[in-house]
């Protein structure tokens, strides 16, 4: 699978308004080349750069197959109008939190697994128990990785 974004390319910055240090709001991103028996997506983004060993930036599910794309600036609500459910990040919240790093250089990786099954998963899910739910359905997968330091 291929995951892309108009924000940034594979290892570039991230700019500053997906951060902190700017609107916060959420990329636009897109996938393409997935396998035809893909029932759902699932996406999320973290930071293994993070002090404390990672940090999930953002958790996306229950993705209807026929949708291939998030707007930029994603509402955080927990269950979207379309069906689309976001969990928990680390900063207790739901939907997209930007980079927001302590210190140095951070990568972000954002990623998308194709699902074989439209998995019935309540919404504000943390990453680890999406993981181990969508684990067995996952058929494909792709990701786009940014970085971002703070300018200070």
């Amino acid at each position: 699978m291929i995951l892309t974004s108009d924000a940034f390319g594979y290892g570039e910055e991230i700019p500053a308004k997906y951060t902190c240090d700017g609107e916060n709001i959420s990329p636009e991103l897109s996938w393409d080349s997935f396998p035809s028996q893909t029932k759902s997506f699932a996406l999320t983004c973290d930071d293994p750069d993070a002090p404390s060993g990672g940090w999930v930036h953002w958790v996306v599910y229950n993705i209807p197959a026929d949708i291939n794309s998030l707007q930029e600036r994603m509402p955080s609500d927990s269950i979207l109008q379309n069906g689309i459910n976001q969990g928990l990040t680390d900063f207790r919240t739901t939907g997209y939190g930007g980079p927001c790093p302590p210190s140095g250089k951070h990568r972000y990786f954002f990623k998308i697994y194709a699902l074989d099954e439209n998995l019935v998963l309540e919404p504000g899910m943390e990453m680890d128990d999406l993981m181990k739910a969508i684990s067995p359905h996952i058929i494909a997968s792709g990701e786009l990785m940014g970085v971002y330091s703070r300018k200070r």
